[in-house]
């Protein structure tokens, strides 16, 4: 008899729970959808990587060749008005330079003829209308490598607090859109994710005034993305 008790109350908890999971399942309609806000901006700076590289038969002299055209360089540089905080070293290598012996008794062996020495110098050139005049200074002062530009904006934080509420807004319109053509309401909101966004060059816009180096500086767009999961209500349900 009292087996069957327990049992009986096992089945009705169990049957309680399963009510229980039922309507927590029934409350939990929601939707996900994805924002996105977008700015475009012109630029307002610019970073430039360039180095220099030299070859000798011994390393010493490679990277002696190297140090004195790096620090004509960075004379230049300075000259033109680039200050010691928009200058940083990114690299300094040295080289075995191989050469075939093609001698008729080598059997092809690669033997040592020389050294490549570089350093590597990222600029930071705060006027755009500098840029040409600056690029064409360092190639005359012996810059021999040239390793990338980008163009940025001098607060890319601001750039992006100005978008996410953007990107939010452009969610609750997906989300409302979705939620009126499923019949439904569109509820609270539960949760919100931010992705990272970013910047790229677009098209051309202003060429930099100088007559050394023509430079177009572009168009940036900043994006940011963000994830929001609402719920999703019964009309004239409770």
């Amino acid at each position: 008899m009292k087996a069957r008790i327990l049992l009986a109350a096992a089945l009705m908890l169990s049957m309680s729970a399963g009510a229980v999971v039922a309507s927590e399942a029934a409350n939990l309609r929601q939707i996900t959808v994805t924002g996105e806000g977008k700015v475009q901006m012109a630029p307002e700076l610019a970073a430039i990587t360039l180095g220099v590289t030299e070859e000798a038969e011994d390393a010493a002299v490679a990277m002696s060749a190297v140090a004195d055209s790096m620090r004509s360089v960075i004379a230049r540089l300075k000259n033109a008005g680039i200050a010691a905080e928009d200058m940083q070293t990114q690299q300094i290598a040295m080289h075995p330079v191989w050469s075939q012996d093609r001698s008729y008794d080598s059997g092809n062996r690669r033997e040592i003829t020389g050294f490549e020495a570089s350093n590597i110098l990222m600029v930071r050139v705060r006027e755009l209308g500098e840029l040409g005049p600056v690029l064409d200074a360092v190639l005359k002062a012996g810059a021999n490598r040239f390793h990338g530009l980008r163009f940025d904006v001098k607060d890319p934080e601001a750039a992006a607090d100005a978008i996410r509420g953007e990107a939010v807004r452009d969610a609750i319109r997906k989300a409302q859109q979705l939620a009126e053509a499923a019949g439904m309401e569109l509820g609270p909101v539960r949760s919100i994710s931010e992705h990272g966004g970013g910047g790229r060059p677009m098209m051309a816009m202003e060429m930099a005034r100088s007559d050394a180096m023509p430079i177009e500086a572009g168009e940036l767009t900043f994006s940011q993305n963000v994830t929001v999961v609402f719920d999703l209500l019964v009309p004239g349900g409770d």
